[in-house]
């Protein structure tokens, strides 16, 4: 499991520094309010696509060891069709805003809703490597994009994004949909469509409230903070939440593959010890880029993105706290995912949602994009000691279980240089069978 995870990891390594190379362009060459618009545009686009997964999203993953492919795509697709026509259509009720940008959102957020069930279906069938490759492709594609659009001063708007983005998702859709044809998958006679779209509308109902209220806790502090300051202060908070969510590469890489091996297990109680040790790591590794974060001088940060973003550092350490309880946060709500334990998961994060509000509400208006970092601090703390509470409680575990100590140091060094070794050997059948 340890190779898989490290496979995994670099692949969401290489897609941060990637999404990183977005944010640089974006900022460098459009400036605070271009970066700000950037972020608006990307937000419409997540709180559509947010609505898909109920009747997708990570249920997708559960059910595909039980039912066909293609007998899940069909309801998926339907549903993810009907919810970006209608999402974009309420985008234009409620915000004053042009057809042409209403037209990139539907265009955008299709792409990216079907792009999204099909690389769901793959991981499910444990076709990680062509999840793995899906996925720096479709970041490769903005950010080249965007890098051929802006030093040919073809185009040198905000217009540059959203081509970017019909590249990005859209030849990786396309791919995807090889992949899938490609799986031994036949349509299972038996079972008809309508059952098996309404136990996949069970499991998401369930399993996606949390990830909507989630949402509401990491991107809310955005629409506050374009009503109440301007959306030149969007963008310089916008960079800076980018920056510290880099680090969520590492409990999001390690919890997929945990959730993966978890419905997928016959004993769940046996993936606890497993869970321990890569929270523990997990913890220990993010800590450790907290501190890099940390050392960064805003005179680094306004060379690299520009005079106006020199004010990101102050963002970042409003945030540094509540992203370090995320990461913990991301495991537990993984372990109680794969048990279906998906109540604890949604009262957590309601809880963060009653604390986002009138967090944004009181702190932004008086304190602008530090007051927005703030809230989403206290936000994510709120949640993580709820979840942390339950998964002590229910695993029968202590505090320090899940607290990185000497002999986890010693691991995670080990760990590394053997993996710095890891392209120039090849592992052998057995190998292979050991890490997985």
């Amino acid at each position: 499991m340890i190779r898989r995870i490290l496979y995994h990891f670099l692949t969401r390594l290489l897609t941060a520094l990637l999404s990183f190379a977005v944010v640089w362009l974006t900022a460098h060459y459009l400036g605070a309010a271009g970066r700000g618009s950037v972020s608006l545009f990307v937000t419409d686009c997540a709180v559509v696509l947010l609505l898909t997964g109920l009747l997708g999203g990570s249920s997708l993953i559960y059910l595909s060891p039980r039912y066909s492919s293609w007998q899940l795509l069909v309801p998926a697709y339907g549903w993810a069709l009907l919810v970006c026509t209608t999402g974009t259509a309420v985008i234009g009720l409620l915000r004053t805003v042009p057809p042409g940008y209403l037209l990139h959102v539907w265009l955008v957020t299709v792409c990216q809703a079907l792009l999204s069930v099909n690389t769901a279906l793959l991981l499910g069938r444990k076709r990680e490597t062509a999840y793995n490759l899906l996925t720096v492709a479709q970041v490769l594609l903005l950010a080249g994009g965007l890098l051929v659009a802006f030093l040919s001063y073809w185009e040198r708007t905000v217009a540059a994004y959203y081509y970017a983005a019909y590249a990005a998702y859209g030849l990786p859709l396309l791919l995807s949909l090889g992949a899938l044809w490609q799986l031994p998958d036949r349509w299972r006679t038996g079972q008809p469509l309508r059952l098996v779209a309404r136990e996949l509308a069970y499991h998401s109902r369930s399993a996606h409230f949390s990830n909507i209220l989630t949402f509401i806790n990491y991107r809310l502090s955005y629409y506050f903070v374009a009503h109440y300051v301007d959306v030149r202060a969007l963008g310089v908070l916008s960079v800076g939440v980018s920056l510290a969510e880099a680090l969520w590469l590492i409990p999001r890489s390690t919890a997929l593959i945990q959730y993966v091996d978890l419905i997928h297990a016959a004993d769940k109680q046996a993936q606890l010890a497993p869970t321990l040790r890569t929270t523990r790591l997990t913890l220990l590794a993010t800590g450790v880029g907290l501190v890099v974060l940390c050392a960064l001088p805003g005179a680094v940060l306004a060379r690299v993105f520009g005079p106006e973003f020199g004010a990101t550092r102050a963002v970042l350490w409003w945030l540094l706290p509540g992203i370090l309880a995320v990461a913990l946060n991301i495991m537990c709500s993984t372990y109680f995912s794969g048990l279906e334990c998906y109540r604890i998961n949604n009262v957590a994060a309601g809880l963060g949602v009653a604390v986002t509000l009138p967090a944004c509400a009181y702190l932004i208006p008086r304190y602008g994009i530090s007051g927005a970092a703030l809230a989403m601090s206290l936000s994510y703390a709120t949640a993580t000691v709820y979840l942390l509470r339950h998964f002590l409680r229910d695993t029968g575990t202590r505090l320090p279980d899940l607290l990185p100590g000497p002999a986890d140091i010693a691991y995670g060094r080990a760990l590394a240089r053997k993996w710095l070794l890891l392209p120039s050997v090849a592992a052998t059948p057995a190998e292979r069978s050991d890490a997985s």
